[in-house]
């Protein structure tokens, strides 16, 4: 088997090490370089395994000398496992230790950007382990607000809008009874909203568009007693998204908005003043959408998307039927 050029890099970095002609610290920067390297774009799961290996071997070269180094190199490892595809309870758990033992120390002696890096990424690795009930939500939005004291909408306004909309999902997905799930609904439409106030269409298309897609879906799903008026404006977010996501340039983006958008108008009367005329203007613009989401999911072998759009577009003919029928 011709090794890859991820296994030549991992070799070069060791034979570096081994060579005399670079200082300890020397080595360990590179060493850390070598793996962001491969972090940033990995083309395999192996590009990420590799870079622990090379954190590994910074961790052992920092010992107790080069602390700030050796927690860089922590913080490194746990977001390359944290990155590792389909990664499970017992990595999530190895990357949420890499960061709770890095922080003390970058808190010391890093600079505040490095530091909220640290507890945003944290945030993510808290908020996976909800699923495998390793982790509360509420620690994962403490992070989130803790980056959002460096990460702040006027001079880091990508890092705000991720943030922002980390906490509004991880508030959609608390759970509690009828009058607390609405306040967490509430509290995840206020966040987008605010959001938005700060990020524009024009200087940040793509993460505007990701919060106008995400507040669609918060507004459509709220529990209220104005479902009707909750829509519409839900079809006004993803209709701001769509002026940033199109088939050509984002195409997976696009399939989940219109997708979502189709959801919207599956339960929209065509006439909101008279609701009882029925939808089936509505119900013939969700098919068209849940067919073009559906072509591009399965194009590009999205098949949980394309299954599910595929059920949609059965339930949404039947719905057809029936509304020709009477």
């Amino acid at each position: 088997m011709t090794p890859s050029i991820t296994d030549s890099t991992v070799k070069a970095a060791m034979a570096a090490i081994a060579s005399e002609s670079a200082t300890t610290e020397e080595k360990i920067q590179m060493l850390i370089e070598l793996a962001q390297g491969l972090q940033k774009k990995p083309k395999t799961p192996d590009d990420l395994w590799n870079a622990v290996e090379l954190y590994q071997q910074a961790i052992k070269m920092c010992g107790t000398d080069y602390s700030l180094w050796k927690a860089r190199s922590q913080a490194g490892m746990a977001g390359a496992l944290k990155s590792i595809p389909e990664a499970g309870a017992e990595l999530l758990l190895q990357a949420k230790a890499g960061y709770e033992e890095a922080l003390p120390i970058l808190q010391q002696l890093a600079v505040p950007e490095e530091i909220a890096e640290a507890q945003m990424n944290l945030g993510l690795v808290l908020q996976s382990l909800v699923a495998f009930n390793a982790a509360r939500i509420t620690d994962s939005i403490a992070a989130y607000q803790e980056a959002m004291r460096v990460f702040t909408s006027e001079k880091y306004p990508q890092e705000y809008a991720i943030l922002s909309n980390n906490i509004a999902i991880a508030y959609l997905s608390m759970s509690g009874g009828a009058e607390q799930q609405n306040l967490y609904e509430g509290l995840a439409v206020q966040t987008f909203e605010s959001a938005l106030k700060y990020i524009n269409l024009i200087e940040h298309p793509r993460e505007y568009a990701m919060l106008q897609n995400n507040l669609g879906n918060a507004l459509q799903y709220l529990q209220s007693s104005h479902p009707i008026e909750n829509n519409l404006r839900a079809i006004a977010a993803y209709n701001e998204a769509l002026k940033v996501r199109n088939s050509q340039d984002t195409p997976l983006e696009y399939a989940n908005t219109i997708a979502n958008k189709a959801n919207a108008l599956f339960n929209l009367p065509d006439n909101p003043e008279k609701p009882e005329l029925g939808n089936s203007r509505n119900l013939l613009q969700a098919r068209d959408y849940y067919q073009q989401a559906w072509e591009i999911f399965s194009q590009y072998q999205q098949t949980e998307q394309a299954e599910a759009v595929a059920q949609a577009l059965q339930e949404v003919g039947a719905e057809i039927r029936v509304s020709m029928s009477n």
